[in-house]
């Protein structure tokens, strides 16, 4: 009786065993994925556009708290609603202590999404190899398309700067051209658009958004 109780015992650790061993081998594949996958969307297609390195913590680690909670919660069968829930609720966080531009909260939901899907993606009736070529090419996908909408393949890619100008003379609609060759001739930079943002007649000064291309 002991020894089929120990027999019993051996089983069924071996078997719960193997189960945490083929998740974790599950695990950090999707976690190798994910992570390549971040490290190519913030390194090679975010930095050497906007050369902002204070937000690098900040994505990395949204990214692998999303992918570890979805993944666990998957695993006590978690739904895709119920999913989607808790990524809507990280990806509308803000910080108080200083303003994120629209780009770079664009980049914090696309590394939410990014540890989201990693995490929850599921194909039936697939062996774990398929799961992680589809997820390799959902993640490729994503990058590709961001890669074009930033670089100017697709468009050209214009830029924005706010400046203070002193001469309000310029600034009436009729006058538009005469204000845009000032500001190309003092700015150096070939414009091809502008808006008047605020106009402060105290001052005698406006405040101008000009537009151009890289």
């Amino acid at each position: 009786m002991t020894l089929l109780q120990i027999a019993a015992d051996t089983e069924i650790v071996t078997s719960g065993l193997d189960a945490v061993l083929k998740m974790a081998s599950k695990i950090s594949w999707r976690l190798v994925i994910d992570i390549s996958s971040v490290i190519i969307l913030i390194r090679f297609i975010y930095y050497p556009i906007y050369k902002h390195r204070d937000l690098f913590f900040t994505f990395f680690i949204f990214n692998l708290i999303i992918f570890l909670i979805s993944f666990l919660l998957n695993k006590v069968e978690l739904s895709m609603g119920a999913a989607f829930g808790l990524f809507a609720v990280f990806s509308m966080l803000r910080y108080r202590t200083e303003d994120i531009s629209i780009k770079d909260m664009t980049y914090l939901f696309l590394v939410i999404a990014l540890g989201l899907v990693s995490a929850v993606i599921k194909v039936k009736n697939a062996d774990d190899l398929f799961e992680n070529m589809f997820l390799i090419f959902i993640n490729g996908i994503v990058l590709l398309i961001t890669f074009l909408l930033e670089s100017s393949v697709l468009m050209k890619k214009e830029t924005m700067k706010q400046l203070t100008y002193e001469n309000i003379e310029l600034i009436k609609p009729e006058r538009r051209e005469d204000l845009i060759n000032d500001l190309k001739t003092r700015t150096g930079i070939n414009i091809h658009r502008l808006s008047i943002h605020k106009i402060d007649f105290l001052k005698d000064s406006a405040i101008i958004k000009i537009y151009y291309y890289e």
